[in-house]
This record gives structure tokens, C-alpha cells and sequence, in this order.
């Protein structure tokens, strides 16, 4: 069972849309994810304009990978790396912790974490 930055059961992250490695909503992580998609993140419209900036556009559809284009205010399992140079930026978007993989405190401290928290997934 995947655990969350407290140590707790991982919460789903999101359903619509499906997000996650494994496309089952939740940002659980393995072997073959090699972007540790793990913190389960609001999208900013900041953010998504970052992402793009750097390559990974998110906001077009690619139906061949199940994405669906993300929005300001989806919640989304974004890579850690990704987030963690988004919060050097200034631009990093919020985060449910309860939703976000333990395996993200291996790149982001807790600290970081909890300044972008936002309260509840629900």
C-alpha cells in the first residue's frame, strides 16, 4: 500500500481527470516511473506556462499517453523534480499532502512541502 508524506495511506489525487503513473488517480510511483510522478498538485495557469517553458507542455491533449490537456484548478501527480524547480522559480503550485506520495520527501524536504500545502483534497 503506497503512503502519503505522513506516513499514512496515499489519498486519490484525482479522477477526472485521471491522473497518476498508472492512471488509477492516485501518484503512486515504481520502478519503471522514472519521472517520480508523486505530488499531487492544483495546476496554476503560472505553472502550466512554466512547464511549457521547460518542454513538458500540459495544457495539450496527447489521447496516445490518456492525457487529457490540464486547466487552472485540475489536480494533477506531477514530477518532483519538475515541482522542486518550479518552487525555485516561484511558481510552484499548491499541493495536497495527503495525496502526495512519500517518495516525493526524497527530493522535496517536508518544509518546502508544507509552505504550498493546501488543506483538503475534498
Amino acid at each position: 500500500m503506497a503512503k502519503n508524506v505522513f506516513g499514512e495511506e496515499l489519498v486519490a489525487c484525482s479522477t477526472a481527470p485521471m491522473t497518476g503513473f498508472y492512471r488509477n488517480g492516485c501518484c503512486e510511483t515504481g520502478a519503471e516511473d522514472s519521472g517520480t510522478h508523486t505530488v499531487c498538485a492544483e495546476m496554476t495557469e503560472e505553472f502550466l506556462i512554466f512547464s511549457k517553458s521547460r518542454g513538458n507542455d500540459l495544457t495539450t491533449p496527447r489521447p496516445e499517453f490518456l492525457f487529457p490537456g490540464l486547466k487552472p484548478g485540475d489536480k494533477w501527480c506531477l514530477c518532483a523534480l519538475r515541482w522542486m524547480e518550479a518552487y525555485r522559480a516561484n511558481c510552484a503550485p499548491p499541493v495536497f499532502l495527503e495525496a502526495t506520495n512519500e517518495a516525493s520527501l526524497n527530493i522535496i524536504p517536508m518544509e518546502v512541502l508544507i509552505t504550498k500545502a493546501l488543506k483538503s483534497i475534498k
